[in-house]
């Protein structure tokens, strides 16, 4: 499923993907030599067919990322197996040759490898792929792990006590898919994807096969697609080639290939000469949506030569121009949509690309966003693109790539794997950074403006093309129709369209350079190999160099205060507003202008008011490192105020709230979050147009000049690969020049408190045979951090206990989890939470097996097993998070702003060691009692 999930994702979150390319362009002289492969990777086939793919990388250290990659999924179903491609990828948990059901993850566990974040899989319409991620310093969990591997492609017993046992957790997976969405999609995909079995092999399959299918029908499915001439496997990571490729001919050379096989078809997606329009509307739909979809007419081209590379190239700024105006639009006043983009790429189906515009937009605003989209394109087609937007797209493509190719070295095993497997599946280059970067320098120069803005005139065209509208019922009127749809699109032929006007930005970002400040005070703490400089306005800048990345520096700041610091009645007028004071610009820029001036440069800074601090967060490249600092100052001192781009900035929120309610999963989270804060002063809940109307965009910006009026009150951070001396001069420059008030504030502790008492709640929303349980323990307790750890990893192996107890035996959820933390700010409060989706009539068993693995734990405590299982995890994960400059720049601030002992978080072995199972049920004993709230998501009508 995770191809389609893919898409939809580009859909909610405005990813333009790397584009595929379709026939030729002019060229000039570029030679027809095709594209290697990276030389770094072993690419081999074995006799019986299996291909695989090797690389040794040494990032994380003592790990190797596996993949088992079947190129066959739904597509290949039969009328009797609907489902079972995705059923079979379940069944590879759940009993092998070599390991019984439930031993494969009880195993993995014991190493370090968590089921779902690390050990995982997904099928989609045309491939499955099995993630296995395995320790490569022990020669033991080596061979384990590739037996493992091995057992999944050609050794699953398939049971029919697992098989069995295994429909009511895919049921349950299939029931977390209804709702509105799936809903719509059954109006919508038959359009989408007309004409093809796409439309029909769903992954998830149908709750009629799901429950009825016979046992043969899986293990047909197994044996006909499961062979090693439809299988690759991927091995990447902190061991070398040679000892990979002996594992893989170890375990793989012996597993026949049929004699005779089944052919693996390739289906196609014929064209059709008329446009086709899916309109699909939904009273529990939470969002809007407008999709253009052009499929090209002719098969998805491969891209196999320089040629074709620089046609990827040449589309690759198309999209990257498109966008910019885009975003424009949504920047602007009165912006018709609150997010769209547009890209040329793959569709559900491999064999066909298209060109896709889309927007989402308010409830009542999809024609305005169609006929934007439209309008937007035609521009293009009429006039093309200008050399300045041409000049500044380049510098942004080639500054991306700059960027990988930096850190080459430093790239994680885990994003270099999906590489291989499309290389494998669609055939798509894997030539290696270093070539890509090489080649984009030498190509660019060759593209001119008019070839970029020539490829409009294939990507539109009348015939192949689908209009996609989804989105919430509309009380008392009629949705959208075919007709108005078709008028739109009539009348955008004749429609007088001005010519895009691109104005020029200045050069500099700050426009005075500021007075310098000094620094009065220089600390090095060699433990932490921080440094920390005493700026003379009293702020304070701590860094740390580290070569974990070549090409990044992050970035954290902090002030104590916050909005506790507000009275309830300035808090309730500007929480809503604070979001959108940063999109009035900064220096005089506006934000449009922000994004022309930032082209090739790669920097970002964010400030925000949280409840008990000033913060800020951003990122750069080495060589833009001034830039952000430049930026931070500019937020300190010349925060822009426009009223139109705050009002633009409500528009876009009010569209993306519009109908958010309706949701039964946003408005059960609503409902508790209300419930729980009964009494509290200072709950706002989820925004809603109403708040964002009350909201006072005046009184935030005064609010937010007061809170950053002293930097002096700031401590600032710095990780990554930083220059010390050029750091050193940003901060006396950029930092030290900004007012120091000597205010030292520091927060207002929260004074309110959620009932420590026995609450049941039943929140009765949606249509769906769907219910959601929340289970919450919470105790204002004296803070230390030996029980913060002990409840954390009691979160930890009370989610094994009952993965294996509601997931493997009872079969009535599909995921289920436990938490526990105690927080230090503002006081020190112990939560702990169980949540679970499942079915309304398993309501009651499932919370009463829930509450029983509690005192299970309470009674007999935790095994030896399960307790070596959450150290070993920790310790894995911390090993790779100490490499990391995420984990530094996180804990750096956390230990000043919480008072905490950074050595202490650091030094996580030696506090494990100390951690007992007598300590996590000691925890469960005390605070896990009868005085929990419990809140139960029930459909209407129930």
């Amino acid at each position: 499923m995770k191809k389609f999930a893919f898409l939809i994702a580009l859909a909610f979150l405005g990813i333009t993907p790397v584009v595929a390319q379709t026939d030729g362009l002019g060229s000039g002289n570029i030679p027809e030599e095709n594209i290697p492969v990276d030389p770094q990777v072993k690419v081999g086939t074995l006799p019986n067919g299996l291909t695989y793919y090797i690389r040794n990388n040494g990032k994380p250290e003592d790990k190797v990322e596996l993949r088992l990659v079947v190129n066959a999924g739904s597509i290949m179903e039969t009328e009797r197996q609907l489902g079972l491609a995705h059923f079979m990828e379940h069944m590879n948990f759940n009993g092998t040759t070599n390991f019984e059901k439930n031993d494969l993850v009880d195993y993995l566990q014991s190493i370090g490898v968590k089921f779902g974040a690390d050990l995982n899989a997904y099928t989609s319409f045309d491939e499955t792929v099995y993630i296995l991620p395995i320790p490569s310093d022990d020669p033991e969990k080596l061979e384990k792990g590739f037996q493992i591997l091995e057992d999944w492609a050609h050794q699953t017993t398939l049971s029919e006590e697992a098989i069995d046992g295994e429909r009511g957790v895919v049921l349950e997976e299939l029931r977390l898919r209804l709702g509105a969405e799936e809903r719509m999609q059954k109006v919508t995909l038959p359009k989408i994807m007309y004409g093809s079995r796409y439309a029909e092999r769903l992954p998830i399959g149908t709750k009629e096969n799901l429950e009825n299918f016979s046992y043969s029908d899986v293990r047909d499915y197994y044996h006909t697609w499961y062979r090693p001439d439809l299988m690759a496997v991927v091995a990447v990571g902190d061991l070398d080639v040679a000892t990979l490729e002996a594992k893989i001919k170890e375990h793989f050379s012996g597993i026949d290939k049929p004699e005779n096989p089944a052919k693996r078809e390739s289906y196609e997606l014929p064209n059709h000469e008329e446009t086709l329009i899916a309109i699909a509307a939904d009273q529990e739909a939470a969002f809007t949506s407008v999709r253009i979809l052009y499929k090209d007419p002719f098969q998805a081209p491969q891209i196999t030569t320089v040629n074709d590379f620089r046609d990827r190239l040449i589309r690759n700024l198309f999209s990257t121009l498109i966008n910019n105006r885009l975003n424009e639009l949504r920047n602007g006043p009165n912006p018709p949509f609150v997010f769209g983009f547009s890209y040329y790429g793959g569709t559900l189906a491999r064999t066909k690309n298209a060109y896709q515009s889309f927007a989402q937009t308010s409830p009542d605003g999809q024609m305005k966003a169609l006929n934007a989209l439209l309008e937007e394109n035609e521009r293009v087609k009429r006039y093309g693109f200008q050399q300045g937007e041409f000049e500044r797209a380049k510098k942004s493509l080639i500054s991306r790539l700059e960027k990988q190719y930096n850190d080459r070295d430093k790239m994680e095993s885990n994003r270099l794997v999906g590489g291989y497997i499309n290389h494998y599946l669609e055939n798509n280059p894997i030539p290696g950074i270093a070539w890509e970067f090489d080649m984009t320098r030498q190509l660019l120069p060759t593209i001119n403006l008019n070839e970029v803005g020539a490829l409009i005139n294939s990507f539109l065209h009348d015939n192949n093309r689908v209009i996609v509208m989804t989105g919430p019922e509309k009380d008392g009127g009629a949705p959208v129709s075919e007709a108005e749809v078709r008028t739109l699109l009539e009348t955008m032929k004749t429609l007088e369209i001005a010519p895009y006007q691109d104005e020029g930005v200045r050069a500099a970002l700050l426009e005075e350079e500021p007075v310098p400040g000094t620094i009065v005070d220089t600390e090095n703490n060699p433990a932490l190999n921080t440094t920390t400089y005493t700026l003379s306005n009293g702020a304070k800048v701590t860094y740390k160099k580290t070569d974990f990345k070549n090409d990044e520096v992050l970035f954290e700041a902090f002030s104590p205060g916050g909005s506790s610091l507000l009275s309830d009645e300035v808090y309730h007028a500007t929480v809503f507003a604070n979001n959108g004071l940063s999109e009035a610009g900064i220096g005089g820029l506006s934000v449009t202008d922000l994004s022309k001036f930032m082209s090739g440069k790669i920097a970002r800074v964010t400030p925000r008011i949280s409840s008990f601090s000033e913060n800020f967060t951003g990122s750069a490249a080495p060589k833009d490192l001034e830039i952000l600092f430049q930026m931070v100052h500019l937020y300190f001192t010349s925060l822009n105020k426009d009223r139109e781009a705050f009002d633009s900035f409500l528009i876009k929120q009010k569209s993306f709230l519009g109908n958010l309610m309706a949701n039964p999963q946003f408005y059960f989270q609503d409902q508790l979050g209300q419930i729980r804060n009964e009494g509290n002063p200072r709950y706002t809940g989820f925004p809603t147009v109403e708040k964002l109307d009350a909201s006072d965009y005046d009184l935030a910006y005064e609010t937010y000049q007061q809170r950053f009026a002293d930097a002096g009150d700031f401590h600032f951070y710095f990780v990554g690969n930083v220059d010390e001396a050029q750091l050193k001069e940003y901060a006396v420059t950029y930092l030290a020049s900004l007012p120091g008030l000597n205010s030292n504030e520091a927060f207002v502790p929260t004074t309110f408190r959620r009932k420590d008492a026995y609450q049941k709640h039943i929140v009765k929303k949606g249509t769906d045979p769907k219910s959601s349980v929340s289970i919450t323990w919470e105790e204002e307790i004296p803070y230390d951090s030996h029980t913060e750890m002990a409840v954390k990893a009691l979160g930890e192996v009370l989610t094994i206990k009952l993965v294996e107890k509601l997931r493997e035996e009872e079969g009535g959820v599909y995921g289920v989890g436990a938490r526990g933390s105690l927080s230090k700010i503002s006081f020190s409060n112990l939560t702990f939470s169980i949540g679970f989706p499942c079915g309304p009539e398993n309501v009651d068993k499932l919370v009463a097996a829930a509450l029983a693995e509690v005192e299970k734990i309470k009674t007999d405590g935790v095994t030896p097993e399960d307790m070596a299982k959450v150290k070993e995890t920790y310790l894995v994960k911390h090993k790779e998070d100490l490499k990391t400059n995420v984990f530094w720049i996180r804990n750096l601030m956390r230990a000043d702003q919480e008072g905490r002992n950074l050595e202490e978080l650091v030094g996580l072995e030696g506090q494990l060691k100390q951690l007992t199972a007598a300590d996590l049920q000691a925890v469960a004993r005390k605070y896990l009692d009868d005085q929990y709230f419990i809140g139960i998501l029930m459909p209407e009508t129930e």
